[in-house]
């Protein structure tokens, strides 16, 4: 763990520039420009789909609050 950790605080120069080149990403920014936001879209518009699916269809009891439903006992005096 020695090693590591003092290989790794001892960055020279030639090795910054390989861990620059390994993460260099292949994807160019029109990649990004070009389908960003329709994948932003269909994913918003899918997550949407699922939850209104599971809030509605399937049956699941959300525990919601019992205030206002809960009412106390009337008092009985003996």
């Amino acid at each position: 763990m020695y090693r590591f950790a003092k290989a790794a605080l001892n960055l020279s120069g030639q090795s910054a520039r390989q861990v620059a080149l390994r993460q260099k990403s292949d994807l160019s920014p029109e990649f990004h420009a070009k389908y960003g936001p329709p994948l932003l879209i269909a994913g918003a518009t899918f997550c949407t789909a699922v939850w209104a699916y599971v809030s509605t269809s399937t049956g699941i009891a959300w525990n919601l609050s019992p205030v206002g439903k809960v009412q106390p006992k009337p008092w009985q005096e003996e």
